[in-house]
């Protein structure tokens, strides 16, 4: 059943601004204008002066709302305007941001300055999850539609010498089709004859990126690659509009010390509760004594939905009274959730269905009553996936094994926020566990790790094993849990530490410098979304 998109689009209630076209007043009801002779630094001016005042104002009815737009004629610099106070109101690190007159800039490169500059103490940016996406194909996503091949790609080194390998595809989609039947591992050797490996020219980097990220349905790329038995292979895919499945492997794995569950799930997006609630129902039939949970290319999205799934795993007598995540935003609000107005209170370990899916509220979830969960991770392992193993780390009686390279480092989340068209990301908060820990910046790194790990978790560095498909029990991070829960040893390390390359996280831009290979993400990838779905509370997570 697909989500319906109008309970998807969930508006933070913000007074619209009804001042004249000039842009508004000052306290002594003097007009004033939105130029750059008006810009004070440290002196903001209420964001409802220049909220929905667009430099191309949207007309009709929204399809996700079956609303009017709220835009009104207005410009780029009140856009700016815009942005620069809600970000002084509302994000993580406000007092970080170098401020900057918003005239005479592109909001896209503006949105880009109200960050924070400062690095972690591994020398990575402290914030590499600013970003922005086109409103419509933001709501769109969540109910997990894309415009796409079927292909989720690994992009192993982005610049000179390139390497870009298949990591999985979806069943029924154009890369599964009869006569194309692309596999995990197969190295992307060109796209639209521009040499994939060596490349350095602008021009041809950018028909690479729109290779690997179409726009349209319809769109069409050639593809050249070599498969693991060196075999070259040409396909040309057409993008096509598909709906991916979260948890697309459930499998129990027989052993002599009892059933073992294998769940691999790859975004925490709207539709997840159903699928992941089917999934753990399969297992608790099953009778494991142990769970894999592959987060190794889940990127986020919902807290609560990885509340769920915690709870799903360790069961009711472990989470009753403790806090799944409990969450902080700037000094500016200590008691009151900036965005929706509410009390602040920490987010429980979700017992029942929260409705968010096409499932009904209120259903109670199975639980495996797990000791122990054995986690596979990679640095694509982010966000509201690094929720899953800082709240179960919370708990005293349930251990997290980690299997895999370190996460990707982020105890942090956001409201998306839309205006004029572009639904903005801007970290605004900050999770903690129920024992008070959520100083994990650099991520989560299994104990053995080599170079500059993260937070240490008990475990083994093992890298992605792109020779096996996953869920066989051959694989590298899965045979590497497997070995571990028999004998508690690990294989020589060989996962990835903290890279410091700071990737700017950006589903409208494809290209960054002109010469690396940007993937257009999705809106869900590399983030904690604390908005529900359909919720009557202005947003705040359920």
């Amino acid at each position: 059943m697909p989500v319906n998109l109008k309970l998807l689009y969930t508006f933070i209630t913000i007074a619209i601004c009804t001042l004249t076209a000039c842009g508004g007043s000052k306290n002594d009801g003097t007009p004033i204008s939105l130029g750059s002779s008006e810009f004070q630094s440290g002196v903001f001016l209420p964001e409802s002066n220049f909220k929905d005042r667009c430099q191309t104002p949207r007309t009709g009815i929204n399809p996700a709302t079956g609303k009017s737009y709220p835009d009104k004629s207005g410009s780029t610099s009140n856009e700016n305007f815009w942005l620069r106070s809600w970000s002084n109101r509302t994000y993580l690190w406000y007092n970080e941001i170098v401020d900057v007159d918003p005239a005479m800039r592109s909001t896209e490169d503006y949105f880009e300055l109200l960050k924070t500059p400062l690095t972690t103490d591994s020398g990575t940016a402290k914030d590499k999850y600013h970003f922005t996406n086109d409103t419509h194909e933001y709501y769109l996503s969540q109910s997990g539609v894309s415009v796409a091949y079927g292909i989720k790609w690994r992009v192993i080194s982005s610049t000179v010498p390139r390497k870009i390998v298949i990591a999985f595809t979806e069943q029924n989609t154009p890369a599964t089709a009869t006569g194309v039947d692309l596999k995990r591992g197969m190295e992307l050797l060109e796209v639209d004859t521009i040499d994939v490996i060596n490349s350095n020219d602008p021009a041809g980097i950018a028909t690479i990126n729109s290779g690997l990220s179409p726009d349209s349905e319809g769109e069409e790329h050639s593809f050249k690659f070599r498969d693991l038995n060196d075999q070259i292979k040409t396909v040309t895919l057409q993008a096509t509009t598909i709906t991916s499945n979260p948890v697309p492997i459930t499998s129990t794995i027989s052993t002599g010390t009892g059933n073992v569950g294998y769940l691999l799930f790859n975004t925490h997006n709207a539709i997840s509760e159903k699928y992941l609630k089917e999934a753990v129902d399969q297992l608790a039939l099953s009778n494991i004594t142990d769970l894999v949970l592959d987060l190794r290319y889940n990127g986020g999205g919902y807290l609560a939905i990885a509340s769920q799934l915690s709870y799903m795993i360790a069961g009711n007598v472990k989470t009753t009274g403790k806090i799944f995540d409990k969450t902080t935003f700037n000094d500016k609000h200590p008691n009151t959730n900036p965005i929706t107005g509410d009390s602040i209170t920490p987010h429980p370990f979700h017992k029942q269905t929260l409705g968010i899916s096409s499932l009904p509220k209120a259903q109670n979830l199975a639980t495996l009553n797990l000791a122990r969960v054995f986690i596979l991770s990679t640095s694509s392992t982010c966000s509201a996936s690094e929720a899953i193993i800082n709240g179960l780390r919370g708990l005293d009686d349930v251990e997290v094994i980690l299997i895999g390279s370190t996460t990707c480092g982020k105890p942090y989340g956001f409201y998306p926020t839309d205006n004029c068209g572009t639904t903005y990301f801007s970290i605004q908060l900050k999770g903690e566990n129920h024992k008070g820990f959520g100083d994990y910046s650099d991520g989560f790194s299994p104990m053995n790790t080599t170079g500059t790990p993260g937070t240490l978790v008990t475990g083994c560095s093992v890298a992605d094993d792109f020779t096996q498909p996953l869920g066989n029990q051959q694989e590298g991070l899965l045979q590497a849990a497997l070995n571990y829960r028999q004998n508690e040893s690990c294989p020589v390390p060989s996962g990835k530490a903290i890279s410091k390359t700071n990737f700017r996280y950006s589903a409208k831009t494809t290209v960054n410098d002109g010469l690396a290979v940007r993937l257009k993400e999705q809106p869900f990838t590399n983030q904690k979304i604390m908005t529900i779905p359909g919720s009557q509370n202005k947003g705040k997570s359920q």
